[in-house]
């Protein structure tokens, strides 16, 4: 599977990101286009293109995303609450095709989203 994303790129610091958060799975960095005062993007390093294409081998790895992005709100200081987002293909709002969380917070977020 190809890491030639613009994420692919950051993970091998080809393209300078404001990194939160790194560990062997996975990495967290600030989104250059924010939608909230605090948006952070978390990425595995294993190129999965989009969720619907995770299999259940990739089950620990998700379940570790979803505790990073715990982990990054309570650094962050998101004790009030925060929105965690995974976007999947054309109609689902993907634009880049390796999988992502959005985290959002820093402001009352809105329902529906989109």
């Amino acid at each position: 599977m190809s890491n030639d994303t613009i994420f692919g790129k950051i993970i091998r610091r080809e393209v300078p990101a404001d990194i939160l958060y790194e560990d062997e799975r996975c990495l967290a960095f600030r989104d250059v286009n924010p939608q909230a005062p605090i948006h952070v993007l978390i990425i595995p390093k294993k190129a999965i293109p989009q969720i619907s294409a995770a299999t259940p081998e990739d089950q620990a790895l998700l379940g570790h995303l979803l505790l990073t992005a715990q982990q990054v709100a309570r650094d962050l200081g998101l004790e009030r609450g925060y929105r965690l987002v995974i976007n999947d293909g054309a109609e689902g709002g993907q634009t880049v095709y390796h999988l992502h969380l959005h985290l959002l917070g820093g402001r009352s977020l809105g329902w529906p989203p989109g």
